[in-house]
């Protein structure tokens, strides 16, 4: 099995972002990004399903679950 190596520049967009995700105080999340779309997903449930979106002017959607947050999408995500 191949190991993927990290620039080191990569590592460091990595540990910036920690700092930021630790402090939302889910115990859990889920982190997907779509190269083509330029969508990052971020889930705070394994299968989030929701029951409602509000969208912002800014492009991003928080998605709910009855009066729950479960997840939050991030349009135009590599240009933030």
């Amino acid at each position: 099995m191949a190991k993927e190596v990290l620039e080191k520049r990569d590592i460091n967009h990595f540990l910036k972002a920690v700092t930021h995700l630790a402090q939302l105080s889910r115990p859990h999340m889920w982190l997907d990004y779509d190269t083509e779309a330029d969508v990052l997903y971020l889930h705070f449930e394994d299968r989030p399903s929701s029951t409602y979106s509000e969208m912002q002017d800014d492009g991003i959607i928080f998605d709910y679950k009855d009066d729950r947050l479960v997840g939050i999408t991030v349009l135009e995500a590599s240009h933030r």
